[in-house]
């Protein structure tokens, strides 16, 4: 089975870009989108052979997540279950037989880190969330998690250090993730592979000179390790800042 994970950062624009074709291209079982940046009905978002799951942000233009999948779940969730956490559509689960798929969109901690307080009660809630599901059948994870975890995934980790997204604040939760029986997939079958990355500022000419941060990734029970097959970042498609990530799992 093909995951592929990408955060279009406005689906309506990217749609105009060719969405439906690289979609149709990467010929993936799922496709899990962050930062859909829209509300029902503002757009027909309908691919051929794949059924839609959305969360919408209350906020009109903001956040947002959506699945497409060929494969129907068992049943499907939205948000975490914490009304102060899912206002902002930035969770989705989907249940199948051996395992659970979730889509995230994690808080970015803005200029300043004037949400560094929220994404830190936002990171312990959603592990406790995983962790729960992980208790009943192993997790797939995929999203956008805004951070960098090593110096190894930016390209500039020095003049960055307290930068949202590369705090020790932040890495350390992402640590914590791990350390709780999950692993960075990328990073499992790569795991000294330097300057790739699925995010550049549209600032300075970054992604012409590969000055990216590597934020999008798929997390995975560590039971599922037998099962992993491959990753990939796929920097050569473009239409959003991001570009899609994906995982293999037999």
């Amino acid at each position: 089975m093909k995951f592929i994970s990408w955060n279009v950062n406005g689906l309506r624009a990217v749609f105009t870009k060719g969405f439906p074709d690289i979609i149709k291209e990467l010929d993936a079982d799922f496709v899990c989108l962050q930062e859909t940046k829209m509300q029902a009905g503002q757009l027909d978002a309908d691919l051929p052979g794949y059924t839609s799951y959305w969360n919408y942000a209350v906020k009109k233009g903001y956040s947002g997540t959506a699945i497409y999948t060929r494969h129907e779940p068992l049943s499907v969730s939205y948000g975490i279950g914490i009304e102060e956490h899912d206002q902002e559509g930035r969770v989705i689960t989907l249940e199948y037989p051996d395992f659970y798929l979730v889509t995230v969109y994690t808080p970015n901690s803005q200029d300043d880190l004037r949400r560094l307080d929220y994404r830190m009660t936002w990171e312990d809630a959603f592990r406790s969330y995983l962790k729960g599901l992980d208790a009943k059948k192993p997790v797939i994870v995929c999203g956008d998690l805004n951070v960098a975890h090593k110096e190894i995934d930016l390209k500039n980790p020095k003049s960055n250090r307290r930068n949202a997204g590369f705090t020790d604040e932040e890495r350390g939760k992402l640590q914590e993730l791990l350390d709780a029986g999950f692993i960075d997939t990328f990073r499992h079958f790569y795991p000294d592979q330097a300057d790739i990355y699925s995010w550049w500022s549209y600032r300075f000419k970054a992604r012409e000179r590969n000055s990216g941060w590597r934020i999008d990734y798929f997390v995975a029970s560590e039971r599922l390790a037998p099962r992993l097959q491959g990753a990939a970042i796929h920097t050569e498609i473009y239409g959003s800042d991001h570009c899609p990530v994906e995982l293999i799992l037999d």
